[in-house]
């Protein structure tokens, strides 16, 4: 007979629970009935070590976690800014958010062990602040000319940025092939810790939302308010069901990806057909909603224009999403027969910052390889690779 694993069996359902994971899909897991699974949970039966061992990676848990006495204390759950009535959170989303405090926890040691400063612009404003006065601050701190991007991409240029002062951005879609994340359920969150902030971006949206969502959660930074959010994007419609913190956050970053000056300097043809409004929005990185609310908000189109080219810019983004869904497709197609990169994947959902500080600190053997595979999700024997995309 196997060898039975005596857990604890509170432990076993507090490890499901927590993965936001039901009976059924647990228990199909280790293929034995959901019965069985809710026996284990119960203490009336006892699972294999093998059985055990698989649950706990299920979980995403530590198979040694089973055997405590009693539920450890967690990871502080991330306050909950979304719309009222979005997606609970799911299984991809809990673990995103597990392994984003896991990374941000072990900098965080690291950079307060090595006595480093904090990073002056977590939390140097708050909610009764103007948004326009943050939003430059933003800019200023991160040296960016909405109208004057020098890099191949509004997004790469923020990212680089961001980075380039301490802010770790992490962007991924997946937890792996058969765990995706849903963009309904969580576009992104911040952790505003003066010593490792860090933002994560559901890349599983399209260009122009990601970006103006990287800058809503910068701003969740710039006012030290950690949290999760969704329906970013600016929308006159679901105002009444936001936050503060979220309204306040969206007028930072539509202020600061759409800065006054350059509303001003736009020609005065500019809002006169959704083809010419696509067109300045796309140079911007924003989308054409997006820079028709802040015309909007900034009286530069009266209510009756903003409706009218709203709903012409709601036709063309549906076919736009007809588009894009066709090209996803062909690309998806292209990724069966080739494949993207691994190791550029991994550096965007590490992100490129943390990415380069484990590797510095496995080189220099503060950490044991180990970690560092735990880490980064590579193994020590594959580092030379994930480092000539890293170094490229």
């Amino acid at each position: 007979m196997p060898d039975r694993a005596d857990i604890t069996p509170k432990l076993l359902k507090w490890a499901r629970e927590s993965a936001k994971m039901d009976p059924d899909t647990a228990s199909a897991k280790v293929g034995v009935t959901t019965g069985k699974l809710l026996e284990w949970e119960a203490g009336t039966s006892l699972p294999t070590i093998r059985q055990a061992q698989t649950l706990a990676r299920a979980y995403r848990r530590p198979f040694a976690l089973l055997f405590l006495s009693d539920i450890p204390r967690d990871f502080k759950p991330l306050q909950d800014f979304r719309t009222k009535g979005s997606k609970p959170l799911g299984t991809g989303s809990v673990f995103i958010i597990r392994e984003i405090q896991q990374r941000q926890t072990w900098i965080s040691e690291l950079n307060q062990e090595d006595n480093e400063p904090k990073a002056e612009y977590v939390g140097r404003f708050s909610i009764k602040d103007d948004p326009v006065t943050v939003a430059d601050d933003i800019l200023r701190t991160l040296a960016i000319d909405p109208s004057n991007y020098t890099a191949s991409s509004p997004m790469k240029e923020w990212i680089d940025s961001a980075e380039s002062k301490g802010i770790f951005i992490s962007r991924t879609s997946f937890i792996h092939s058969r765990l995706v994340l849903d963009s309904e359920e969580i576009q992104g969150f911040a952790i505003a810790d003066p010593y490792a902030p860090f933002v994560f971006i559901n890349s599983d949206d399209y260009d122009a939302p990601q970006l103006f969502t990287l800058l809503h959660e910068i701003a969740h930074l710039w006012i030290a308010a950690t949290g999760i959010s969704n329906h970013i994007e600016p929308d006159l419609h679901i105002k009444d069901h936001q936050n503060p913190i979220e309204l306040f956050c969206n007028e930072v970053a539509a202020n600061a990806l759409i800065p006054a000056k350059i509303l001003d300097r736009m020609p005065t043809n500019t809002f006169d057909s959704v083809e010419m409004v696509y067109r300045h929005s796309r140079n911007l990185g924003v989308s054409s909603f997006a820079l028709l609310v802040r015309a909007y908000k900034a009286n530069r189109i009266s209510p009756d224009r903003y409706r009218q080219l709203k709903n012409h810019a709601d036709e063309a983004y549906r076919a736009y999403l007809k588009r894009e869904e066709e090209k996803k497709a062909r690309k998806k197609d292209a990724e069966i027969a080739g494949g993207p990169n691994y190791y550029v994947l991994q550096i965007n959902r590490n992100s490129r910052l943390f990415t380069h500080t484990v590797l510095q600190a496995f080189h220099e053997g503060s950490i044991a390889p180990t970690q560092a595979t735990n880490l980064l999700n590579v193994k020590v024997s594959n580092f030379p690779k994930l480092e000539a995309q890293l170094y490229k």
